[in-house]
Order: C-alpha cells, then sequence, then structure tokens
C-alpha cells in the first residue's frame, strides 16, 4: 500500500514524491492506512506533507534537519499566506511524530510554549509510570491541570521552572477553585502537589513548593452516592442501538459496568488476553496495581463476544474496546463516561452525575435493596477499605429510620 491508494494521476504522484519528504511518502500513507484513516483524511494528510515537503526543498532544508520549531516555522508561514488548511496541522504533527518514531526527524528541539509543556508533561508522566509506579488512569486526571498551571504561570513564554515561587501556586488554586467542583478541586491540588515534589526530587526547582498548595477540606460521608432509581439501570441498557458496530461496543461497555460495576479506566484497559472464555472468568485491572478475577454473567459474555464477531474493527492494539474511527486505538475512560453520558441522554434519563461511576453507584444501592450486606457489597466493588463500603450504608432509608430517634417536639 502506499500514495497510489490516495491518488491516480502520474502528474500528482510525481508532485507527492518531490522534495525531502518524497522518500517517505509511501511509507506514510501505509502507516495511516494501517491505522484506518479514511480515504478523504489521507489524502488531505499525504497533500499537506506534499506541500511541506517544497517548502523545505526551496529552503535546502533536509529531512534529518527536522523538527518541532521548523514545524512551527512552517505554520507561521502558511498562516500568514492564508493556505494553511483546517486539517493542516493535524496531518503534519502526525506526519513529524512518524518521521521522529522511524528516527529520520529530531525529537529534542521544542520551540513553541505549547511544545515546551508537551515536553514538561512527557517527562512527568513517563518518571510517574517508570520509577513511581503511578496508574496510566490515575495520570491521565493528573496532566492536564498541570498543563492548565504552566499556561497560566508562564503563557506565551519560556517555561522556566526554577522561577517559580509560593505565590504561583496559591494563585493558581485560588483562581481556578472557584468554577471547579469539589472533587475536581481534590484532583487539582493533588495534581499539583505530586507535580511539585517530581519537579523537588529531580532537581529542577531547589526549594519544596508542594507545602505550599492548599489543603482542600473532605469530610468523610459529607455526601451521598448518587445512583440510578430502579428500574432505569435497564432503561438505559434497552436503550441501546445494538445493530452498528459502534452500538454493539458500547451496549457491551455498559453491561460491564452495570452488571460487575467496573470503573471506567477498568473498562478502558481490559484487554482480549483477559479474557477467559473457557472457565467464564475475567481479569480486571484494578487500583493500586491489583488483579482481581471476576465471574463473567451471561449476558455480559454474549455482548462482547458479540462485539468482538460483528463490530470490532481490525486493530494490532490488544485492547477488547477499540475506537470507530482512525486511529484504531483503544478507549480512554473519560471516553468510556462519554458513552454513559450519551446512553443516559438517548433514554430520557435526567441525572446529577453522568459519568461511569454512576452505573458502580447504582450496582451497590440496588444490592442493598435486596438486603447484600455491606461486606458483600465491597468485595463486589473491590474495595480495599470498609470504610469506603460504609457510605452506602446511608442510602439504606428503610434501616436508617428504625434507627432515628423520636423528634422532641412529636411528628414533622
Amino acid at each position: 500500500m502506499n500514495t497510489a491508494a490516495y491518488f491516480s494521476a502520474p502528474k500528482t504522484l510525481r508532485r507527492i514524491h518531490a522534495g525531502p519528504l518524497g522518500p517517505y511518502v509511501d511509507e506514510f500513507a501505509s502507516w495511516l492506512q494501517e491505522q484506518h484513516y479514511s480515504r478523504s483524511s489521507g489524502q488531505t494528510s499525504v497533500r499537506a506533507v506534499a506541500n511541506w515537503s517544497r517548502w523545505l526543498q526551496v529552503r535546502h532544508i533536509a529531512a534529518r534537519d527536522i523538527d518541532a520549531k521548523l514545524l512551527d516555522r512552517y505554520f507561521l508561514y502558511v498562516a500568514r499566506a492564508g493556505s494553511l488548511g483546517p486539517d493542516d496541522r493535524r496531518a503534519l504533527q502526525k506526519m513529524l511524530t512518524w518521521l521522529q518514531k522511524i528516527g529520520v526527524a529530531s525529537a529534542t528541539c521544542f520551540s513553541s510554549p505549547v511544545n515546551q509543556r508537551k515536553t514538561v508533561g512527557d517527562d512527568f508522566e513517563q518518571y510517574m509510570l517508570q520509577q513511581c509506579g503511578l496508574s496510566p488512569v490515575t495520570l491521565r486526571l493528573y496532566l492536564p491541570f498541570i498543563s492548565l498551571f504552566l499556561r497560566q504561570r508562564f503563557g506565551e513564554g519560556p517555561i522556566k521552572l526554577e522561577t517559580l515561587v509560593a505565590h504561583d501556586i496559591t494563585a493558581f488554586v485560588q483562581r481556578n477553585c472557584r468554577s471547579l467542583g469539589h472533587s475536581s478541586v481534590q484532583h487539582l491540588v493533588t495534581a499539583l502537589r505530586v507535580f511539585l515534589r517530581y519537579l523537588r526530587h529531580t532537581g529542577k526547582i531547589s526549594i519544596d513548593l508542594a507545602a505550599c498548595v492548599p489543603a482542600v477540606a473532605n469530610w468523610s460521608f459529607s455526601t451521598l452516592p448518587k445512583g440510578l432509581l430502579p428500574g432505569q439501570v435497564e432503561q438505559v441498557l434497552s436503550n441501546c442501538e445494538r445493530t452498528t458496530s459502534m452500538g454493539r461496543r458500547n451496549y457491551a461497555m455498559l453491561l460491564l459496568l452495570a452488571r460487575l460495576g467496573l470503573r471506567a479506566g477498568e473498562v478502558a484497559v481490559l484487554r482480549l488476553d483477559d479474557i477467559d472464555w473457557e472457565n467464564g472468568y475475567v481479569t480486571v485491572r484494578s487500583k493500586g496495581s491489583r488483579w482481581t478475577r471476576l465471574p463473567i454473567p451471561y449476558d455480559v459474555g454474549e455482548a462482547i463476544s458479540d462485539y468482538l464477531a460483528n463490530g470490532r474493527p481490525s486493530s494490532t492494539d490488544r485492547r477488547v474496546f477499540i475506537r470507530g474511527h482512525a486511529p484504531r486505538t483503544g478507549f480512554s475512560a473519560s471516553s468510556v463516561s462519554a458513552v454513559v453520558k450519551s446512553a443516559l441522554i438517548r433514554s430520557g434519563i435526567e441525572s446529577a452525575r453522568k459519568g461511569a461511576h454512576l452505573f458502580r453507584h447504582s450496582l451497590a444501592t440496588e444490592m442493598l435493596r435486596r438486603d447484600a450486606s455491606l461486606r458483600e457489597i465491597g468485595e463486589v466493588l473491590r474495595h480495599r477499605s470498609p470504610d469506603t463500603t460504609r457510605l452506602y450504608a446511608k442510602v439504606d432509608l428503610p434501616s436508617l429510620e428504625r434507627l432515628a430517634l423520636p423528634w422532641p417536639g412529636g411528628e414533622r
């Protein structure tokens, strides 16, 4: 497979193969096809690469000299000329990433603040994954807050971490906490604290700024778990569209959430090798790098099997659930929650919470209604601490009514 899959005119093919990027265009086109990009998307990407290659040729720049700084120069050039297409930036960033992957282009030069933030974030991510064993799901919660902090502190200027002071930390928290919910604020301060400890430990800053991060009050059992009403889970499932590949995929994911109480991240990282069809078990990667074997209910197994046989696109990714559009890779936890939100809208169900955890809470409260013990609920939800499960005692209103003392002033 090569550019001939996108273009047939000999003159067009000669133009596409001109310039320093010409020798790599066919292989890049094959990579796009392997990633299941559509024909129109592939044509757009190859055209953008051909235009960039001509710009490089005029300036006598070789492929080995390409880096992110040079790409920024080209974007500035075409933007001033008014010829930057809406998808060109994304296409050329894909090309640069691919050239760096095969060792042609340099991956060491980052010029723009966006690239600098990405470099800092990537270094932090690799360190936390490899040296500290932090889970990828947790990191995906932290990284947007770290990027926001760097953007607000350094703006469009160079990122000089050594210039950070205590006021930068407290001002950032105070400025952003007003617009965030309680759980998001907790994620923000935790992410900032972890990031600043990383900077101190790796010598990028010399003072302990993590101690400057304000604490967020978090009273135990101050909130009620938010679950769906009896019957609403089945209403959501029954309204799933199951005749398309994406519909089959979404239905299987929703069943895993509803029947097994999995977290969004646990569904996202589920791999083909985790399912033991012969013995009817699925191995779940839980929080804290724990592995748990759970029995697969019949309807869950049937839905996953239907998706694998009739809906899952061809992909080298070993994760069970694959994106419907290119690149054909696995899901993120936020994408799983987005599927839940869409399913609720389709079912006409109004809920204060719209994420994947809604099904986990619904499973626990339904078990409680059926007289399951808190210990049994904790085992199903794989809680490490009994205190976590005790939260559900607050939704058992009939039992709480029997414990309530009479109101001193009579009935109210």
